[in-house]
């Protein structure tokens, strides 16, 4: 890499909108740029994108971040790509144009095709080879919707035009000019096409699904050069593309998760857990994701992955539905007044309860209530029930894996509330480490990035540089933590079938 390569570009391409980073040789965002894109509703529970949009955003805030700072594509040791997983994306390769606007991962026109497989006795198949359960979320139907229903799809699969991918596949070709298509082990695991053991392609799964191979994308690791810029309206020389992975296997990766038994919680409208389990796939049977958490350094490093239903979403609740505070500040000094919990606790099913506990007509309840209980206590326990439902899934993943936690490392919304930080780790009995870092999905692409270029020499230097964290040790004694633990168990019991 030669010396006035100062800088790393990184692309992080959301479900909602699109960012470009420059990141220095210190782990620093120097620059930033950010556009949405639409959101399209064609018909009730269908989500859409359009790639070429999405394109023209990356193209914008690639030039904007480039002006801000006054770096030139030779300053550049590569470019990163981080994204919305599972959304679908098919096209032209002759034209370079979208067959039909990319199906986003929410959808769910393809409900149906999944209910039908899984009453074909399918899914155990399909889970065992790819991890995934059968579920529109997935992208391997989608694909199959757009064979089926895009105009012009038939005719250019005839004709051997025709390319698939998820939305760094998209990216990658349009950023190569057309010439590379290809997608990491993480993208690709999440289509339910991809075997995670022999880290191709299915046949079996392809068949099933009706989509052919030749569609697919070659896959790479994470941090494989696949390729170099080559569209001449963006940059004025070539640039490595390197970095690729998927959002949320790229916070693991921002989070320096590494080691076997760390884990790192996403806390959003629901709570996205996801923990390192080394380099041969668990299974996490009825309830839990294995995914391919990245592939680096010639070895491929698999997760465990739980997603809580409702945990922000609870917090939102109280405020919308019931009217408890209007302000975070006015919700801290509600909760601030009591000393513990007084046994109140909030159930949040309010779409069921997940892990590990799997009842979708299980409904929300608060339980324990007394003449005194005021809105604190329900504050309290909406918070509360965040923690508990995170232990919940982190001690689910330790007996699906043998594999004690070591250590949870946390970001999103709900993170920002120290009160939280601090009774999670009081009720695991186990620091939680919170970043500040708001960009962690693309920091977890620029590392792979940098590593693959000679940018940076490995990832002990990444793990110096990285001063991102505040740690919260626990500090609750472990009897009042197993009695308020064993309040949560005994109060989820009541809503849940038995």
């Amino acid at each position: 890499m030669e010396a006035k390569q100062k800088y790393i570009l990184a692309v992080d391409q959301s479900t909602s909108g699109t960012k470009a980073l420059l990141v220095d040789r210190q782990g620093k965002v120097t620059a930033r740029s950010s556009l949405e894109h639409k959101q399209i509703y064609p018909r009730p529970g269908w989500v859409e994108h359009d790639p070429l949009e999405i394109y023209d955003n990356v193209k914008s805030c690639i030039r904007e971040v480039l002006r801000q700072a006054d770096v030139s594509a030779a300053e550049l040791a590569a470019l990163t790509v981080t994204n919305q997983r599972e959304t679908a994306v098919m096209w032209d390769k002759a034209t370079g144009r979208p067959v039909y606007n990319a199906i986003v991962w929410q959808c769910q026109r393809t409900a149906e095709t999944c209910e039908r497989l899984k009453d074909e006795g399918h899914e155990e198949r399909v889970r065992s080879k790819t991890g995934l359960l059968l579920d529109p979320y997935f992208s391997a139907a989608k694909f199959k919707w757009m064979l089926d229903h895009a105009e012009e799809a038939p005719r250019l699969l005839q004709e051997g035009r025709l390319l698939a991918g998820t939305m760094d596949s998209w990216l990658v070709w349009k950023l190569t000019g057309g010439k590379v298509h290809a997608t990491d082990y993480t993208n690709a695991s999440r289509t339910s096409l991809f075997n995670i053991h022999t880290l191709q392609w299915d046949e079996e799964m392809a068949d099933l699904f009706g989509v052919p191979i030749s569609l697919l994308p070659e896959v790479k690791a994470s941090d494989d050069i696949v390729g170099y810029t080559g569209d001449d309206s963006l940059l004025s020389s070539p640039v490595p593309i390197a970095g690729i992975i998927g959002d949320s296997q790229g916070a693991l990766f921002g989070h320096l998760c590494f080691a076997p038994g760390t884990a790192k919680a996403t806390y959003g409208t629901g709570t996205s857990v996801l923990m390192n389990v080394g380099n041969e796939p668990v299974d996490g049977g009825a309830g839990l994701v294995t995914a391919i958490a990245w592939g680096a350094g010639g070895k491929v490093t698999y997760a465990l992955e739980a997603v809580i239903r409702s945990s922000g979403d609870s917090i939102k609740w109280t405020r919308d539905n019931l009217g408890l505070f209007s302000t975070f500040e006015e919700l801290q000094q509600s909760i601030d007044g009591l000393s513990s919990n007084e046994g109140v606790y909030l159930i949040p099913a309010f779409v069921g309860m997940g892990v590990p506990y799997w009842d979708p007509n299980a409904r929300a309840a608060i339980v324990g209530m007394n003449r005194g209980t005021g809105k604190a206590h329900i504050l309290r326990a909406a918070l509360e029930s965040i923690a508990y439902q995170v232990r919940d899934a982190v001690e689910f993943m330790e007996q699906r894996s043998a594999m004690p936690l070591r250590g949870l490392r946390t970001d999103g919304g709900a993170s920002s509330n120290p009160w939280l930080m601090q009774f999670q780790a009081d009720i695991l009995g186990q620091a939680v480490t919170r970043s500040t870092c708001p960009e962690l999905s693309a920091m977890g692409s620029v590392y792979l990035g940098g590593m693959a270029t000679g940018f940076w020499s490995g990832l002990d230097q990444i793990s110096a540089d990285a001063d991102l964290y505040e740690t919260f040790q626990p500090v609750m004694s472990e009897q009042l933590r197993e009695s308020n633990y064993s309040g949560w168990k005994n109060a989820v019991r009541s809503v849940i079938r038995q």
